[in-house]
């Protein structure tokens, strides 16, 4: 569904395409969902009514181009960025908790940052911005 219009299947998915969440030396892949849609009926049923607004603005023509998609991306990253953070990362998590990290075979930076994280306040997205998608310029 999600790359059904070529607004995300010329953009963001094209962008995703090769990154580490698609593939990686152990050949697990994520999709669209796994990071974007939440797992549990409740947000997931929010999930998708909040995507019938992204659904009216490529009908309307708001990110019909490249041009234009790249005119509202830091818009549209901002939202996404600051669902994330809202819900403490909560899609990240499915694959990626603290407690089940190996510190050890972290390197020094990851690790310190790892175990600071959740005293700071910080979550998966406050570091880990355009890991699968291209950042904006701004």
């Amino acid at each position: 569904f999600c790359t059904g219009c070529h607004e995300m299947r010329d953009t963001v998915y094209a962008e995703f395409r090769g990154t580490i969440h698609d593939r990686n030396r152990t050949g697990v892949r994520a999709s669209c969902g796994d990071c974007h849609v939440p797992r549990d009926w409740l947000h997931k049923l929010a999930r998708k009514v909040h995507s019938t607004n992204e659904i009216y603005h490529a009908l309307a023509g708001t990110i019909d181009t490249p041009a234009k998609f790249e005119a509202q991306r830091l818009a549209l990253a901002t939202r996404v960025w600051d669902d994330l953070k809202a819900s403490n990362s909560r899609e990240s998590r499915n694959c990626h908790a603290f407690e089940a990290m190996d510190p050890g075979r972290q390197q020094e930076f990851a690790r310190m940052a790892h175990q600071d994280a959740p005293a700071n306040g910080q979550t998966c997205i406050d570091c880990h911005k355009g890991i699968a998608h291209a950042l904006p310029r701004e």
